[in-house]
Order: C-alpha cells, then sequence, then structure tokens
C-alpha cells in the first residue's frame, strides 16, 4: 500500500471539497482548483478526513494513488493558506522591480526582461535582489519560479545569476596562473 496515498488529508473548516464526474473541486478563502481523479482511485469522505482507495495493485495505480492525495493535499493548503517561492537575485548591478503588474529583471543583458504573471500569479519585489512568486496552485508557481531561474541561471565560478533561496551553488576554481 502507497504511504503517501494511505494519509488522511485534514479538511480544514474553511475549504470545501466535492467530487463529482471524476474531477474534485476545491474552494477556499483565496480561491479555487480543480483536479481530475483516474477512474481507478476512489475518494472517502469521514468527517473532516479526506482519503483514497485505489481499484487494484497494478504499478500505474499505485504511482497514481499516491500522486492524487499529494496533488489534493497541496490544493487544500493553497487554497487556505497559499504557497510562496523565493528567488534571490546575485551580481553587481542585477536587480529586479514592478511594472504594474509585472516583473522586470536587469540581470546583465543589453535589454530588461519583462515577464507578465499568468493568472493565479502574482510576483513580489521586496528588494531589489529578491522575488516571491506567490500563487494558490503549487505547480504552477514552481513552474514560473523555474522560467524566471532560467532568464539568467547561477554560473559556478562567481555565483552570480538567479537562484532559488537556499540554493546551494557548486564553485569551481578559476584558471591557474602559469606554470
Amino acid at each position: 500500500m502507497s504511504r503517501v496515498g494511505k494519509k488522511p488529508i485534514v479538511v480544514p473548516s474553511n475549504v470545501q471539497v466535492s467530487f463529482a464526474n471524476g474531477i474534485c473541486t476545491v474552494k477556499g478563502p483565496k480561491g479555487q482548483l480543480t483536479f481530475a481523479i483516474s477512474e481507478t482511485i476512489t475518494p472517502v469522505v469521514n468527517g473532516t478526513e479526506l482519503t483514497f482507495t485505489r481499484a487494484n495493485d497494478d504499478k500505474h495505480v499505485r504511482a497514481l494513488h499516491g500522486l492524487t492525495r499529494a496533488s489534493i493535499a497541496w490544493m487544500v493548503e493553497g487554497v487556505s493558506n497559499g504557497f510562496t517561492k523565493n528567488l534571490t537575485i546575485e551580481g553587481v548591478g542585477f536587480k529586479a522591480e514592478m511594472r504594474g503588474k509585472n516583473l522586470v529583471l536587469n540581470v546583465g543583458y543589453s535589454h530588461p526582461i519583462m515577464f507578465i504573471p499568468p493568472d493565479g500569479v502574482e510576483f513580489a519585489v521586496g528588494t531589489p535582489t529578491t522575488v516571491a512568486v506567490k500563487g494558490i496552485d503549487k505547480q504552477l508557481i514552481g513552474e514560473v519560479a523555474s522560467k524566471v531561474r532560467k532568464v539568467r541561471p547561477p554560473e559556478p565560478y562567481k555565483g552570480k545569476g538567479i537562484r532559488y533561496e537556499g540554493e546551494y551553488i557548486r564553485r569551481k576554481a578559476g584558471k591557474s596562473a602559469g606554470k
């Protein structure tokens, strides 16, 4: 039995979870999310706890069991509290700023890079070297943060670039002097 799939999800009182035609809908104070559930996975609602059972022990069904439980747990967490992914910018003259809802990055190119956030995602710039990606969909937040990081990934010699908060960059030694 899946360890992740067996764990119950405790649904807060301000979050509503409903199932209809293989689609799970989670509504909360921050918004609404939907997720398509496979017909081999059955949700079981017991008061404020939500668990999932599977039809058989095929490898694919076992994988879906844990995935479904984790995805819906993220949805419950997202509509109640939301998610944030923090990025830091390192480098001389590298900075981020907001223009309306759009994120503008100056990271060493001849032109600034503008990011228009998709629906359900917002950017926040605390200092010119920190960017927070916020929203209720954990997968979408990670995807957008990854795209922002790809503009200028950290390089191994000086560490300049955009990195996740707390990310360790393995540094390389530069050229050695002559013999």
